[in-house]
């Protein structure tokens, strides 16, 4: 079917999986490793919080096998993690690319979700040899784990459509974001469970969208992390984001056009 012949949706699905491609390429044509560098983050940050929670301090944190517990938030984090963080330069890096096109911008985000997602279910086969090395059970609740990629990426793509055309005005919120994200790491369950924290934090942990996420995806193997109310919060919250990363990417859009 000639471009034209396509309806609005179709062409920009077409662009969006290129634009897609073109950014797994560039990131992996002039790498040795490739695919690899893509899980060695990860699974560093991973051995590095074992090794320090289990065989430093011998403090009992989440659930056992840990390097399975860890691992089952972790992966998730890197793909939020790293959206966000390309999305404060979405606009600015592309910009004569971005004025030169008709094809609506939102796309400019949307391909970063899309790219990060990819490496994301990429890394899931190292997740299933450590749960297999370890001797993890894969439960039932691996069925949630598409219902938790979902809702991570309406989170993701809303955060992100919020953060790219308020970078284009406000340079510092480039460095602010990545304070936040660095915070944000350790108010998440990553390196613990939402039950390990005090019971009057519990409940502040609960606005934490994440906190729902990463239960859907450790219920895989530890069925007893899945917590329905994080996690009817967490949806609500992710489609609040969309819904305010629309507005907000709508009023500002030719402004953007504008800057850049």
């Amino acid at each position: 079917m000639r471009p034209e012949q396509r309806t609005s949706f179709a062409r920009y699905r077409h662009s969006l999986w290129l634009l897609t491609q073109r950014d797994l390429r560039v990131r992996y044509s002039t790498s040795l490793l490739g695919y690899f560098w893509s899980i060695l983050d990860p699974l560093v940050m991973a051995g590095i919080y074992w090794f320090v929670f289990t065989q430093v301090f011998q403090r009992t944190v989440g659930n056992e096998p840990y390097i399975v517990f860890l691992l089952s938030a972790l992966l998730p984090w890197m793909w939020f993690n790293g959206t966000v963080s390309d999305c404060t330069r979405a606009f600015l890096r592309e910009a004569k690319l971005i004025r030169s096109t008709r094809i609506p911008r939102t796309i400019w985000v949307n391909r970063l979700v899309l790219s990060k997602g990819i490496e994301f279910v990429a890394s899931i086969p190292v997740l299933l040899l450590f749960a297999l090395i370890s001797g993890a059970e894969l439960s039932a609740g691996a069925a949630l784990f598409a219902l938790a990629i979902l809702l991570q990426t309406i989170l993701t793509a809303g955060i992100g459509l919020i953060v790219a055309p308020l970078v284009v005005f406000f340079r510092d919120l480039e460095r602010a974001v990545k304070l936040i994200l660095r915070f944000l790491f350790y108010a998440s369950p990553i390196i613990y469970g939402t039950a390990d924290l005090p019971t009057e934090l519990q409940f502040w942990a609960g606005f934490n969208p994440l906190s729902g996420l990463f239960s859907l995806y450790r219920a895989a193997f530890f069925p007893e992390q899945l917590d329905w109310n994080l996690v009817l919060i967490s949806a609500l919250m992710s489609v609040l984001f969309l819904v305010a990363g629309l507005v907000v990417f709508t009023r500002t859009e030719r402004a953007v056009l504008k800057e850049i």
